[in-house]
């Protein structure tokens, strides 16, 4: 049987019309042949991705995006629609699934699904509409972190700037000069303190060897201590003794004793006050007082009468002169010595 031309035409473009609409589809995301479960969800923005962008789940690819608009709902979260099917065999979305919008890696963009591990709530059935959410990308994950670092450094390079003026208006000659006359006295000072330095080493040198007769001295003193322990054992002993001695003392009798001393003193002392007796009369009689007060008067004018005269009452004889003046007795002579050697040294 021989085919015409015209029929080989048609049905070359018949399966060129075929190829181009399942290329078209494709391209689109389809399947080559359709038949795919198509979804909807709803994202606040696109989040970057597009049509043609692959659905993930755990990293492997199920679908893809066939669609993007922008809707016109009241709703506020129900900004843009994007149409996504599934091209797995018998792949079912469970309810309370995340579906998210964004960086599916460094390169490329598209939805990541997070399914929900109970399926108790059922699944999603093709058709319904879920609610999405937009994933922070790389980019804004970068920028959100960079931008307090660079507010800081902004904030360090003006501070820093703020400085660099103030020193470079600081840093004038009177300035230079100032610094390079304090690190001369700096210097000067470092070698003050190593001459300081040098002088403690050499008194430390010097005091060395009395610190070591200081030493030898405590240790001899220790030794020393340590052969006396027993006396110091004994004298302790005897002081406990003394204690144990004062403790057992008839303490209430001494004090009964002082105290009728002191009833016997105050008697006396109250006799006397009052004139009684002998110490009384001593101390009340003003005319035996005179008495003792002229008395010395008389005492004092014949001392300085023999002070003056001593011819008066000493006469020594001379190769048998004859003695003159009034005769003393060798005691009385001894006596009036006595009177004159006290006067003088008064």
């Amino acid at each position: 049987m021989k085919i015409s031309k015209e029929i080989k035409t048609g049905i070359i473009a018949i399966v060129a019309i075929g190829l181009l609409v399942a290329g078209v589809n494709f391209l689109k995301g389809n399947s080559f042949f359709g038949g795919d479960e198509v979804y909807y969800a709803y994202f606040p923005n696109s989040g970057g991705v597009a049509v043609a962008g692959s659905v993930m789940v755990n990293g492997v690819p199920v679908g893809k995006i066939t669609n993007i608009e922008l809707t016109h709902s009241k709703d506020s979260l129900k900004k843009v629609l994007i149409t996504f099917n599934i091209q797995e065999e018998n792949f079912k979305i469970p309810k309370g699934s995340i579906i998210e919008a964004g960086s599916i890696d460094l390169f490329s963009k598209g939805l990541l699904l997070q399914l929900n591990p109970d399926i108790s709530k059922g699944f999603y059935k093709p058709g319904d509409y879920i609610q999405g959410k937009v994933t922070v990308d790389l980019t804004s994950q970068v920028k959100a972190y960079a931008d307090p670092l660079v507010q800081k450094v902004q904030t360090a390079l003006s501070s820093v700037d703020k400085m660099v003026n103030s020193l470079s208006a600081f840093w004038d000659t009177t300035a230079t000069s100032e610094i390079n006359g304090s690190l001369k006295e700096l210097k000067i000072a470092i070698h003050k303190l190593g001459n300081v330095a040098g002088e403690v080493e050499s008194l430390v040198g010097e005091e060395k060897v009395k610190l070591g007769r200081i030493l030898s001295n405590v240790e001899s003193i220790s030794l020393n201590l340590k052969k006396s322990n027993d006396q110091i054992t004994a004298i302790l002993g005897n002081a406990k003794k003394v204690t144990d001695d004062l403790v057992t003392a008839d303490f209430k009798t001494v004090i009964g004793n002082a105290s009728a001393t002191l009833k016997s003193l105050n008697s006396v002392l109250d006799s006397a006050q009052k004139g009684e007796g002998t110490l009384g009369k001593l101390i009340n009689d003003e005319k035996l007082y005179d008495e003792l007060v002229n008395t010395n008067k008389e005492l004092q004018n014949l001392v300085n009468d023999i002070q003056v005269h001593p011819e008066r009452y000493i006469h020594f004889s001379v190769l048998g002169a004859k003695t003159k003046g009034v005769p003393l007795t060798t005691s009385e002579e001894k006596r009036l010595r006595q009177l004159l050697d006290t006067n003088n040294n008064n």
